[in-house]
């Protein structure tokens, strides 16, 4: 999710590792063993052996499409600025405000009730004291009526209200009076987009497999402007939720097709390097939306300012070529050929003289090995295998309650909601940049523990803050704790789709999802809790982080190689005398064991 690109991460890496494990299972049933790594990955890989696993036309190709997250981000983003809360109070009878000030309005008018978390009285803006205002106005001064102020009135529930648009413009929630017993809509609204979010993240990886990574990405990018120019105009706040809804289930299936497309065109190492490298966009578009928010006052102008810049990812029609591999796994050989021939010119790796024949070898390949029928009770039939399904439930849940919670909640934290939301960019492009070392060099199971850890202990230390501590102190301790979880939530994909064995992986991947669609859902009433205690959304937030960290202890580290079979992880892990090793090891010691020992 980008905030997007993370939510549909986990299934793309499970369609790489599918293939690779598959093309692996292949040379090892026909016996072909090679002690050059690189030599038999190039051999499994014809796209990488025709033009590098990663060159100057790879690069070009992940920069543009890395930039597809701008977009896609700020539209979920936007509703932070276009639904801030603001001021507001019960709209005074016609001619009042000339006799007086809002504030004395508020005053002379207002309904005054104690709060559960200050014991201060506070202005209740949902009602008002029903006096007939102008008439005691015109016989009586403001201070006489001050006076007057303890006698007995009637208090009747608003109507309408008068809004404070100085720091925002208007706001769907001032245009749409989102407040008193309508309060829960502008939650709503958030959770329609979720909610698309949600769903597209499934349903876009169909479409994406069945019609390629370039038509899904371009008929999105179409719709995407389509429904963010409905929204701008939208005049229905029914009609609203739906459009939100719908877009954020396109904006997820851009990222989708962008990501696959990406990540597709490299190899090797690259794969985890260039992936990482994805979400950079991501944070940087916190950054520019704050400086669009703050420039363009008003939703409906905001709406366009992020909605517009779409535009030039049209020309990415020309530009873009159809997925390599896609194309290959489909049976497409000949334009398969050309988007190589393209891009070897490009990278100036002169393509193999028998490049077709090795493409319709690889094409055969795919085919040796039948498609196994799988069932959701296969993530149960086994104890490895259960516990790791149960335990990355828990994981998803938990990374995705805390990561978003931060994310989509910063103008409940304090401060300023411009500076918080560049505060938040800042720190989390070099969480990503780190993760890319971690990655590569650290493994998954202990850094995924300890950055989820160190994000909910951070959390909570915000707790436990006095009352009177400057807000910039809470203010770093959030931002410490969204650095932590942002390195979480680029480990927490490549790892689950590493532990789900080959057989299973899509089916377990696309399961992760259910409960991070849950927590995405719950996200936006977190802060429904402050009125219980100013604390508790971010206690709820770093007791989760910090169960969701010390569960990763129960899954084993994973590996190089990718187990294929549920009994193959269940020999691995039961086999192993101690618990941090890595289980696929054990896998790759079988695999690469003699051919005539296992005949």
């Amino acid at each position: 999710m980008t905030v997007i690109p993370t939510f549909v991460i986990d299934k793309i890496f499970s369609k790489i590792f599918r293939r690779q494990s598959k093309n692996y299972t292949v040379e090892r049933n026909v016996g072909v063993f090679k002690d050059d790594k690189r030599t038999e990955k190039i051999h499994e890989d014809p796209v990488s052996m025709a033009i590098g696993e990663f060159g100057r036309w790879q690069a070009m190709l992940t920069l543009i499409l890395s930039l597809l997250n701008l977009p896609c981000t700020w539209h979920i983003f936007v509703l932070t600025f276009q639904g801030a809360d603001t001021d507001f109070w019960c709209t005074p009878p016609p001619g009042v405000l000339n006799r007086i000030s809002v504030d004395q309005w508020k005053i002379l008018s207002g309904v005054f009730s104690e709060s559960l978390t200050t014991n201060v009285s506070v202005y209740d803006p949902c009602h008002y004291r029903n006096i007939n205002y102008d008439s005691l106005l015109a016989n009586n001064s403001y201070e006489e009526l001050l006076q007057r102020k303890s006698e007995q009135y009637e208090i009747k529930a608003c109507s309408s209200w008068q809004f404070n648009t100085t720091e925002f413009g208007d706001t769907i929630t001032s245009e749409w009076n989102l407040v008193c017993d309508r309060k829960e809509l502008k939650n709503f609204a958030e959770m329609m987009f979720l909610m698309g979010v949600a769903f597209g993240g499934f349903f876009s990886g169909l479409v994406s497999d069945r019609f390629g990574r370039k038509k899904t990405l371009m008929a999105s990018l179409i719709m995407q402007l389509a429904l963010g120019i409905l929204v701008a105009i939208c005049p229905w706040f029914e009609f609203y939720l739906v459009l939100r809804f719908i877009l954020g289930f396109v904006c997820v299936s851009i990222v989708f097709s962008g990501f696959v497309l990406c990540m597709e065109l490299v190899g090797g190492k690259w794969l985890t390097i260039a992936g990482v490298l994805y979400l950079l966009p991501v944070p940087m578009s916190y950054i520019i939306i704050s400086g669009i928010a703050y420039i363009c006052r008003g939703w409906r102008l905001l709406q366009w300012c992020v909605t517009l810049p779409a535009v030039f990812f049209l020309v990415l029609h020309w530009f873009v070529p159809e997925s390599p591999r896609w194309l290959l796994a489909m049976g497409r050989v000949e334009e398969t050929m050309e988007v190589l021939q393209k891009a070897s010119k490009i990278n100036k790796h002169p393509l193999p003289v028998n490049m077709d024949k090795i493409l319709k070898q690889s094409i055969n390949k795919f085919e040796i090995n039948g498609k196994p029928k799988v069932r959701v009770s296969d993530l149960f039939r086994t104890k490895n295998i259960r516990k790791i399904s149960l335990v990355l439930y828990i994981l998803w849940f938990s990374l995705y309650l805390v990561y978003y919670g931060l994310v989509l909640n910063l103008s409940n934290i304090g401060g300023n909601i411009y500076i918080n939301t560049i505060i938040s960019g800042l720190v989390e492009i070099p969480s990503i940049l780190i993760s890319v070392v971690i990655l590569l060099k650290m493994g998954r199971r202990i850094p995924l523990c300890l950055t989820m850890v160190a994000g909910g202990i951070a959390c909570l230390l915000t707790t436990i803050l006095p009352p009177d501590t400057d807000e910039w102190i809470s203010l770093s301790l959030v931002m410490a704790g969204k650095f932590s979880v942002s390195s979480s939530n680029v480990i927490m994909p490549l790892y689950t789709a590493e532990l789900f064995p080959t057989v299973i992986r899509n089916l377990g991947v696309g399961t992760s999802n259910i409960p991070a669609g849950i927590a995405l859902i719950m996200v936006p009433y977190l802060w429904n809790l402050s009125p219980l205690s100013k604390v508790l959304p971010l206690l709820v937030l770093g007791t989760v982080s910090v169960i969701g960290g010390l569960s990763v202890l129960m899954l084993p580290e994973t590996g190089s190689y990718l187990s294929d079979t549920l009994e193959e992880v269940e020999d691995c892990i039961s086999t192993s005398n101690n618990s941090q090793k890595k289980y696929i090891d054990t896998i790759s010691s079988n695999v690469q064991s003699s051919p005539s020992e296992k005949e």
